[in-house]
């Protein structure tokens, strides 16, 4: 007969077996995330926008008329989360020598010098040839008629000078796509750039440069 002892012995590496053969079984334990992942999103920039309104006054034919720039090169990705969006973050670069009048109000020969303007005197490319914005927290919540409003604070580093600017926007995703639409402004004069000087400085432009941009992004 075996002792108490023998059949305790027995007993636990009876049990030892026994998780063993489930471990081989049932494989690794796998531990949920209560985070779901995170969506990359690139922008396509040939289906996207990114604008740039200054207010001006002054004197002779610039009177009265805003500077509408519109940038010709940019690039740019997100991570957002599906369904809440949040936890997402943002990276955008605008090439600055790409920014160009557009306005209608102006001739071409007009749109000649605010663009010379634009590169010699405002923006300086050739030593700060990007524009670009970092987030470091997002938040969003459900908007009227679908999509998320969503707030972006971040960095923006222009003409050398980095700041922290907010943004807002509406964001909507369908299938493998992404569509923001949102502004911000900001105080050019904060980042040390200079107004154009047309006509020997009579053209006077605000300090608030507003940005407008609509984005189309993909997966």
């Amino acid at each position: 007969m075996q002792s108490k002892e023998a059949r305790h012995r027995f007993l636990r590496a009876s049990i030892l077996v026994a998780v063993f053969v489930s471990l081989i079984t049932l494989g690794p334990i796998r531990h949920s995330s209560t985070s779901p992942a995170t969506v990359r999103y690139v922008v396509d920039a040939a289906r996207s926008k990114f604008m740039a309104t200054a207010s001006a006054g002054g004197l002779l034919w610039f009177k009265g008329h805003d500077h509408h720039l519109v940038a010709r090169e940019f690039s740019g990705e997100a991570e957002l989360t599906p369904d809440s969006i949040t936890p997402a973050s943002l990276h955008f670069v605008v090439k600055a020598g790409s920014l160009v009048e557009t306005g209608a109000v102006f001739t071409d020969a007009q749109k000649e010098i605010i663009n010379k303007e634009l590169k010699e005197i405002v923006l300086h490319p050739d030593k700060y040839p990007d524009i670009t914005f970092q987030s470091t927290s997002v938040k969003a919540k459900p908007a009227e008629g679908g999509g998320h409003d969503v707030e972006i604070r971040g960095n923006l580093t222009l003409h050398g000078v980095t700041r922290p600017e907010e943004i807002h926007a509406r964001v909507t995703t369908q299938g493998n796509e992404m569509h923001a639409i949102g502004e911000f402004s900001i105080d050019r004069g904060g980042y040390g750039v200079k107004a154009t000087s047309a006509f020997h400085g009579m053209v006077q432009v605000r300090d608030t440069v507003k940005f407008n941009f609509d984005m189309v992004a993909r997966r």
